[in-house]
């Protein structure tokens, strides 16, 4: 049975998010490990339906001509067309952060697809979720896609000394021995970045610095020990996280161990003493 067409605050109940503001975090942590996974165009029709998802953080019932209408406009004419977009979506819902399900008008004729964004994994990314009610479309957009992006079969990969410059050196003197892609380092950092700002400590550099090299150790002594580590990367945004926390609690218990202490995170969440020490 399939979702009953109407007002996107209808579809609250669908939403993973607390804020718009934790939303944002949340997809530039998938843009950070994901974004590679599209083409320039498929990046357009993605941020629109970001944009599109921001009355009820992380949902959207919106028609795709209403979404290629807004881009279009946008880019003066010269917009998007409805494959690229369709193809968007599949490698969206495919990549694991996006749930799509199929909704219908009264009279049962098909309506426009409901789009859930997920939250970016803690360690691993999300499985997929065989669910009876409502039923998740398994036949989104029969099309026959042929095989596309051959550019990025022969794309050239630039090294360790392509770098930006806004990475640590010291952090791409430790990576470049296990991943010497520039784009793979740079990605490894900007991870880093976000654990930060979600504990609202990104302003202290040296802290960032020391907890992301210590954490892509401890990845590669995973990675030696184990063949359990899918995705490496995601696995280091776990690590970096923890250590975040370890080290706000040792700042908190200096600041006072007879009080509830409350600390209240950049996407809205709010994490009390007792919290940081059963989760660290």
């Amino acid at each position: 049975m399939n979702l009953k067409s109407g007002r996107i605050e209808g579809f609250e109940v669908y939403s993973q998010f607390k804020s718009v503001k934790e939303f944002n975090t949340h997809i530039e942590m998938w843009l950070a490990v994901k974004k590679h996974e599209f083409s320039k165009g498929e990046l357009v029709g993605f941020k629109r339906l970001v944009r599109f998802s921001a009355k009820v953080p992380g949902v959207c019932n919106a028609k795709i001509g209403t979404m290629l209408k807004a881009i279009n406009e946008e880019y003066h004419g010269n917009g998007i067309s409805r494959s690229t977009f369709k193809r968007m979506i599949i490698k969206t819902k495919d990549l694991g952060i996006l749930t799509i399900y199929e909704t219908e008008r009264k009279n049962g004729s098909q309506s426009s697809n409901l789009y859930s964004f997920n939250r970016f994994p803690q360690s691993e990314p999300p499985k997929a979720k065989k669910l009876d009610q409502p039923k998740e479309t398994n036949n989104l957009f029969k099309t026959n896609i042929q095989k596309n992006n051959k550019r990025n079969e022969n794309r050239i990969e630039l090294d360790h000394t392509f770098v930006s410059d806004k990475v640590p050196q010291n952090f791409v003197q430790t990576v470049k021995y296990f991943f010497s892609d520039a784009k793979t380092i740079e990605e490894y950092w900007h991870l880093a970045q976000i654990a930060a700002f979600r504990f609202e400590y990104d302003q202290n550099s040296d802290d960032i610095l020391s907890i992301a090299i210590q954490s892509f150790k401890q990845l590669i002594r995973k990675l030696k020990s184990t063949k359990s580590v899918l995705k490496p990367i995601a696995f280091f945004y776990g690590i970096v996280t923890n250590k975040l926390k370890e080290l706000i609690l040792n700042q908190l218990t200096k600041v006072s161990e007879s009080k509830p202490i409350r600390y209240v995170l950049k996407t809205g969440d709010v994490m009390s003493y007792d919290w940081l020490h059963t989760e660290s």
